[in-house]
């Protein structure tokens, strides 16, 4: 049929489209205008040439090209005509930090709970199925939040959560947290967009962000019309951050005419998995002070600390003393990452510290334009934070649950560093923490020439060979950005452990066959 012939087209042009995302995005359009309408571009009120030109150039490579392709590959693999077709027989995505797609059990204590506040009808019907403390948890949260599930919360989010939020805090860093200071929202990323979009007035305004960085900044501050500064991360000292590098891109962007507003900081870092030193800390502090930026603190991996004990930024501040008392940051974190791995219940925070109120104010109006972020996903914030404590029935499997799946990311993470540093021309840093490790691949000139002729940058070509050949998929390093005449690729080491070594087998392989071509 002729709509068939016109996917069919639409999966042609896919397989060969190269580093330019929109010629990937164009053909999904072409194809969706042809078996609808026979009307020209211009005919068209909201039309690629009339539309918002922010919204073309943002990119987000974590969900670009590959992962179409990957989508389509897994397609094929439940086609009885096709599965054949294929050496392998599943695509595993490396792409994303998204924990229970690939096989993380969800803690049993939350879904309990999730249940309950779900169909509270539960507790009576199957109540032996519940633990006490569980019911206990459940009926207390129904009944501090009006409506239950399926209502409405107050914009900034529900009171009790932002207050447990704020006692979470507290404890971690031995000063004090204030509820109003807490605003929930659908992950951390809204909560960094909100941030962004407040702090950009025009596209004058930069916002310093590191090099490699997560495509979620390199995105949105285009989209919100201001500007990239980039600073470079130093690989050869484990991806560590020095404040010289800092200054360096500060006054390149002022001598540009640019005004920085903001510096953005991920610790642990995404992609590169480093955790940064209390001392190194302090000094980005100081930096932030000196020249009146914003400190954007992504915090959402702070669990994921394997080598050292992870410290946050506000306790760092806290601890610099009366100085610093008026500091201005925001932290953020999220139910999607640590052992908690609940990337679909979209549940974050961000406490703003040091900020104007009146600021606050315009931040409380942006949450309510949409009315509030999801109700389930404040919950899941809320038993982040204050889970079973030791003594109640559901702690000894909480911890038990926990526990397996720290120490197991722990050692993948340590196994995938040791593999990959055993590759032909690849390096890799250890990842201190995150869910991620960024090697550099080396590539010869010659596989830099072929990627140039196919239109396409020599990691992203190196990528799209490997999800071709393994059902692989992980990210290319150009997608976080990187040192001109370098070649990265970040990957997680999210597989199961059960399945690891064969994946991590599957991607030697191939390595070996691409250096030898």
């Amino acid at each position: 049929t002729k709509r068939e012939i016109m996917r069919r087209s639409v999966r042609s042009s896919l397989r060969v489209c190269g580093n330019n995302r929109n010629r990937c995005f164009t053909a999904q359009r072409t194809y969706a205008a042809s078996s609808t309408s026979q009307k020209s571009d211009g005919d068209y009120i909201l039309s690629p040439s009339s539309m918002n030109s922010r919204v073309q150039k943002t990119a987000y490579a974590v969900r670009g090209e590959l992962v179409i392709r990957a989508e389509k590959l897994k397609r094929d693999l439940s086609d009885p005509q096709k599965k054949g077709s294929l050496d392998f027989s599943e695509i595993v995505f490396c792409n994303i930090g998204n924990p229970q797609e690939l096989g993380q059990k969800p803690i049993t204590y939350f879904r309990q709970i999730l249940s309950l506040l779900e169909y509270p009808e539960l507790a009576n019907i199957a109540k032996d199925a519940f633990p006490a403390d569980v019911i206990k948890r459940a009926q207390h949260l129904l009944a501090n939040i009006p409506g239950g599930t399926g209502a409405y919360s107050n914009s900034q989010g529900l009171p009790i959560v932002r207050q447990n939020v704020a006692k979470f805090i507290s404890e971690r860093d031995g000063h004090p947290s204030d509820p109003e200071d807490i605003f929930l929202s659908d992950g951390a990323s809204p909560a960094v967009q909100r941030g962004l979009n407040v702090l950009i007035r025009d596209e004058r305004d930069g916002i310093m962000i590191p090099i490699p960085q997560y495509p979620l900044y390199s995105a949105s501050i285009p989209l919100y019309g201001g500007s990239q500064i980039n600073y470079y991360l130093d690989e050869s000292n484990s991806w560590g951050l020095s404040t010289s590098e800092l200054v360096s891109s500060y006054e390149t962007a002022k001598s540009k005419g640019l005004n920085p507003r903001g510096l953005v900081i991920i610790n642990p870092g995404n992609p590169t998995g480093q955790s940064l030193p209390v001392s190194n800390m302090r000094e980005i502090v100081d930096f932030c002070s000196t020249h009146k930026l914003l400190l954007m603190a992504d915090e959402v991996y702070q669990v994921n600390a394997y080598l050292k004990p992870w410290v946050s930024f506000k306790k760092v501040v806290r601890d610099m003393g009366d100085k610093y008392k008026d500091f201005e940051m925001m932290s953020f974190h999220s139910v999607s990452k640590g052992v908690t791995g609940e990337c679909g219940k979209r549940g974050g925070y961000v406490e703003m510290i040091g900020i104007h109120p009146k600021v606050k104010d315009e931040m409380y109006k942006l949450a309510s334009v949409s009315l509030c972020s999801n109700v389930v996903g404040q919950i899941v914030v809320d038993l982040m934070v204050r889970p079973p404590k030791e003594g109640e029935e559901s702690y000894k499997l909480y911890k038990e649950e926990t526990g397996k799946i720290f120490e197991s990311l722990k050692r993948r993470a340590s196994f995938l560093c040791e593999s990959l540093n055993k590759l032909e021309g690849v390096t890799c840093n250890e990842a201190e923490g995150a869910m991620y490790l960024f090697p550099q691949i080396r590539l010869s000139k010659k596989a830099v020439e072929e990627a140039k002729k196919q239109g396409r940058a020599a990691d992203v070509m190196y990528c799209v060979e490997l999800l071709e050949s393994t059902g692989i998929c992980v990210v290319p390093g150009s997608g976080f950005g990187q040192r001109d005449g370098t070649w990265h690729f970040r990957t997680t080491f999210l597989p199961p452990e059960d399945k690891f070594k064969g994946v991590v087998d599957r991607m030697a392989k191939f390595h070996a066959n691409f250096m030898k071509k």
